[in-house]
């Protein structure tokens, strides 16, 4: 984890690609012309065509980029998950994943397991992979792997995933013994292993990234403002503190209480501040410049993500892997992202952010930003709606409408890939995971929502 424990120290041209036929499509229709998209396009909605120039230059320097590739990888990123998510409807049980690849992103790949799919995937400007397993199967031994670690001891196995790319399911250990009597222990089969002397460890030690203390002590970063009701606060991580545990902001001065903690099973929590302090949708980013976050659309495998922590400020890398179990000392967290940015203690808790989207907080890892390393966020929209908090956004959000049927539509609720709602008499399927803003209605945007 990064840091509790820690002293309190020291725009851009693509072409837009269509949609296909999607309920129920056959090889026969995939050889037809894709439709157009109506409406704004995933970057316009998404805020990646007018990106923060704090944003950009990081990438440049992390990445390795030009200002021209950071830019347009940005934009591919946005159009790359609507167009994936387009898919996972139509491919249902099929579906096996999807990534992007490149510098600048261009190279979506979505994995099927029927190679009758292929001509559909290449219509909607994608590279087709068939493998074998679908993602729900990966997902289920995953979820094996999960109830297992309840009963064994995971010291020696400390994180384990589905990578998506390779179709498989990995245990990464620091020996293969240890590897093969979990895999066991789990009872499941074809798992991949990686032997890695990596110990991942928590992080821990309003804008998000700036610094606050618990109990005038420990230090963490703050993740995202957020509401709930009339309250306002922001998201962070759970080993950051236990409810109750009260906090002083980056000058020292009162700022709040924890209301909700949760860790190990996950890392989140969220703090109420008093009225001396106001939510923003600013995060802190290079130089101190502020980057402002517009929604919480979950990023593909592959695209670029950067964070900012009250030890390092700003980094940026890319996201490796979703739905990862880590398992810390202090026990096993699952459903955490991997990715290759790096932080150091006093940095857990902090901002995750890909273009404008906000993504998570940070939780663990190892190495460092002189070496590298690797870092694992929880992700924000779970947090948003285990708590029933509604994320502070540059564009105007509307607390959540209740709890209504599930499937009608309202701004605030937090929407998985393929769910189902209804909004103004017509039936829509959630293309990428998002808690709804005010302003994303289904009918008005088509790089959420696909009507069916």
């Amino acid at each position: 984890m990064v840091g509790r424990h820690a002293a309190a120290r020291r725009r851009v041209a693509l072409t837009a690609l269509g949609t296909l036929v999607l309920a129920g499509f056959t090889p026969a229709a995939a050889a037809e012309p894709p439709k157009p998209v109506p409406g704004s396009t995933a970057a316009q909605t998404l805020g990646a065509d007018r990106p923060s120039a704090a944003l950009l230059r990081a990438m440049e320097r992390d990445l390795r980029l030009t200002p021209g590739q950071a830019a347009t990888r940005l934009v591919n990123e946005a159009e790359a998950g609507t167009r994936a998510g387009r898919l996972r409807n139509a491919l249902g049980p099929r579906f096996a994943g999807a990534w992007v690849r490149g510098k600048t992103s261009a190279e979506l790949t979505v994995a099927t397991t029927d190679a009758a799919d292929a001509p559909a995937i290449r219509a909607q400007g994608a590279k087709a992979a068939v493998v074998k397993r679908p993602l729900s199967e990966l997902q289920a031994a995953k979820k094996q792997l999960d109830v297992a670690a309840a009963r064994v001891k995971t010291r020696d196995t400390p994180v384990w995933y589905v990578d998506v790319p390779a179709n498989r399911v990995v245990v990464q250990a620091t020996k293969q013994s240890a590897a093969t009597a979990f895999i066991k222990a789990a009872g499941v089969k074809d798992v991949g292993v990686r032997v890695s002397a990596e110990r991942p460890r928590v992080l821990d030690d309003v804008v998000g990234g700036e610094a606050y203390y618990i109990d005038s002590s420990a230090r963490c970063s703050i993740g995202f403002s957020i509401t709930k009701e009339q309250q306002q606060g922001f998201a962070s991580a759970g080993h950051c503190g236990n409810a109750g545990d009260t906090t002083t902001g980056f000058n020292m001065a009162d700022q709040g209480s924890f209301q909700a903690s949760t860790f190990p099973g996950k890392d989140m929590s969220w703090v109420k501040v008093n009225s001396d302090w106001t939510a923003t949708p600013d995060v802190k980013g290079e130089g101190g410049q502020k980057v402002q976050i517009t929604g919480s659309v979950q990023a593909l495998v592959g695209a670029s993500i950067c964070r900012s922590g009250s030890t390092t400020g700003w980094h940026c890398g890319t996201i490796e892997q979703h739905n990862t179990s880590v398992s810390y000392s202090q026990g096993t967290v699952d459903g955490v992202t991997q990715t290759t940015v790096c932080a150091e203690p006093g940095d857990s808790g902090g901002s995750y952010v890909s273009g404008a989207q906000a993504q998570g907080v940070t939780s663990g890892g190892s190495g460092d930003c002189t070496s590298g390393g690797t870092t694992y966020y929880q992700p924000i929209n779970p947090i948003l709606s285990d708590f029933g908090l509604v994320l502070k956004t540059a564009a105007a959000s509307e607390t959540p409408q209740g709890n209504g049927a599930p499937s009608v539509w309202s701004a605030g609720r937090v929407y998985e890939a393929g769910a189902t709602v209804t909004h103004a008499g017509a039936r829509y399927q959630c293309l990428q995971s998002h808690q709804a803003q005010g302003a994303w209605s289904p009918g008005a945007t088509p790089a959420l929502w696909q009507r069916l």
